[in-house]
C-alpha cells in the first residue's frame, strides 16, 4: 500500500473513530448491565415471578386475566399481553389511555393459575430503565435511535479502516506485541491495536446488529405498509373493533395456536395497536428451539369472530431484525455466552478509551529522557510516514 492510500485510510479511521467514540463508550458502558438484566432484576427484587405450583395446575381463562388487569385501570385499554419465555404461569398485561403508541403505560402482572395480581411493575423507572433508554435512544425517541444507528455505521467504518491499517503498521512487530519498556503512549498504542484486532469480529457483529436494531420502528412500519395493508384491504376504512364487539380472546388464542403447532406464545397485540390492525387480534408465536425461539410467526385472528384470517411469513428484513437482537445482547447461549459478551464488551471499552487517550496525548512533547527511545521506535515506522509527523497509525488513534 502506497503512502497516499495509507494517509487516506488513516484519515477515514481517525475521523470515523473520533466522531463515534464517545457514543460508543456510552453504549458499551450501558450495554454491560443490560447483558445481565434478568440477573440484576433478581438481585434488585424487581423481577416478577409466579409462585411455584405443582405441574399440571390448571390455568384460568385469558379473558379472565384481562378482566382482572383491566379492573386495576378501568380508564385504559389493553394494548399487549405477554408471557415470559420460560414461565407460562404468569401474564403481563400492558394498558394505555388509547391504542396508539405511547410511553404512558401501566403493567399488571397476573398469576395465570389463580388470577392473583402479583405486581404492577414499573418498567419506566430505576437504574435498568435509565441504562436501557441511554442505550436505545438517548431518551430522544426515534431521532435518538437513528442518531445512534449513524454512530454504529461510523463504528463499522472505523473497524474496516482499522483492519486495513493494521498490517502496514504492525508488520515489523510480532502479533500481540506490547512494548512495555516504551513510553506510556506507545504502550497504549500497542494495547489498543492488540485488543482492537482481537475483538474485531465481535465489535463488527455487535455494531452491525445494533445498527439494525435502531431501524426496528421503521422496519415494522414498512412491514405494516408493505404486507399488512394488503391483508387489511377487506377491512379498509372500518373503525377499531369496539371491546364489547370482540369475541373471546382465549378462543382466539386457541385458534392461533392450532394454526402453528409446536410453537409458544410470545405476545398478543390487540386491535388498533402498532403491531396489529384495527380489525385483528394478532398473536406472535415463537419456536421452542434456542434459535427459533427468537423468530416470530404472526397469526392474525378476526377480533369479532375469533377465526384465523392470515398467518403471513415474516419478510427477510424483519427476520434479520429478530436474529440481530439476541446476537446483539448475546443471549443465545445462556450464562457462558453472557460472560463472554461482557468480557468482550470490557475489552472494547479499553479499545475506545485508549483511542481517546492516544488522541488527547497526540501533541505532548517527548521528554528528553525518552527521545532516544522514541528514536528507536521510529525505526519501526513504515517508509511511507513523512518525517517530522507521527506514524499514521498513531495519528489514526489520535
Amino acid at each position: 500500500m502506497n503512502s497516499r492510500k495509507i494517509k487516506t485510510w488513516a484519515w477515514v479511521h481517525k475521523w470515523s473513530s473520533l466522531v463515534c467514540t464517545v457514543f460508543m463508550l456510552l453504549l458499551c458502558i450501558t450495554g454491560l448491565p443490560l447483558i445481565f438484566h434478568h440477573e440484576i432484576g433478581h438481585l434488585l427484587g424487581t423481577e416478577v415471578e409466579a409462585p411455584k405450583m405443582p405441574a399440571g395446575t390448571p390455568h384460568i381463562s385469558l379473558d379472565r386475566v384481562l378482566d382482572i388487569a383491566k379492573a386495576k385501570h378501568p380508564d385504559r385499554v389493553v394494548q399487549f399481553a405477554s408471557q415470559p419465555e420460560d414461565d407460562d404461569g404468569l401474564w403481563f398485561v400492558t394498558l394505555t389511555p388509547t391504542p396508539e403508541a405511547t410511553d404512558d403505560f401501566k403493567s399488571v402482572a397476573v398469576d395465570a393459575r389463580t388470577g392473583e395480581v402479583l405486581a404492577q411493575p414499573k418498567f419506566d423507572e430505576g437504574f435498568m430503565y435509565v441504562m436501557f433508554k441511554l442505550h436505545v435512544d438517548l431518551f430522544a425517541g426515534l431521532p435518538g435511535k437513528l442518531f445512534l444507528g449513524l454512530m454504529g455505521l461510523l463504528l463499522l467504518v472505523a473497524v474496516v479502516s482499522g483492519v486495513v491499517l493494521y498490517s502496514p503498521f504492525m508488520r515489523k512487530l510480532d502479533f500481540g506485541t506490547v512494548r512495555r519498556e516504551k513510553r506510556p503512549r506507545l504502550k497504549w498504542l500497542d494495547l489498543h491495536n492488540l485488543l482492537g484486532i482481537v475483538t474485531l469480529v465481535w465489535v463488527f457483529v455487535v455494531g452491525a446488529t445494533g445498527m439494525i436494531n435502531t431501524w426496528a420502528d421503521l422496519l415494522i412500519k414498512y412491514w405494516q405498509y408493505d404486507q399488512l395493508s394488503a391483508l387489511m384491504t377487506p377491512y379498509k376504512n372500518e373503525p377499531i373493533v369496539a371491546v364489547n364487539e370482540r369475541g373471546s380472546v382465549q378462543r382466539s388464542m386457541d385458534a392461533a395456536m392450532q394454526k402453528a403447532p409446536g410453537t409458544k406464545l410470545s405476545f398478543i397485540a390487540f386491535p388498533g395497536t402498532s403491531f396489529s390492525s384495527p380489525h385483528h387480534t394478532t398473536f406472535f408465536l415463537r419456536g421452542n428451539e434456542p434459535f427459533t425461539s427468537k423468530l416470530f410467526q404472526p397469526v392474525l385472528v378476526d377480533a369479532k369472530t375469533a377465526e384465523v384470517t392470515a398467518s403471513p411469513k415474516l419478510p427477510w428484513y424483519l427476520w434479520a431484525l429478530l436474529v440481530s437482537q439476541p446476537l446483539h445482547f448475546g443471549d443465545y447461549g445462556g450464562m457462558p455466552m453472557q460472560i463472554i459478551w461482557a468480557l468482550l464488551d470490557i475489552a472494547t471499552i479499553i479499545v475506545l478509551g485508549s483511542g481517546l487517550y492516544l488522541w488527547l496525548k497526540r501533541g505532548n512533547p517527548v521528554p528528553a529522557s525518552s527521545k532516544k527511545t522514541a528514536a528507536a521506535h521510529e525505526q519501526h515506522v513504515p517508509p511511507a510516514a513523512p518525517q517530522g509527523e507521527p506514524a499514521p497509525a498513531m495519528k489514526v488513534q489520535a
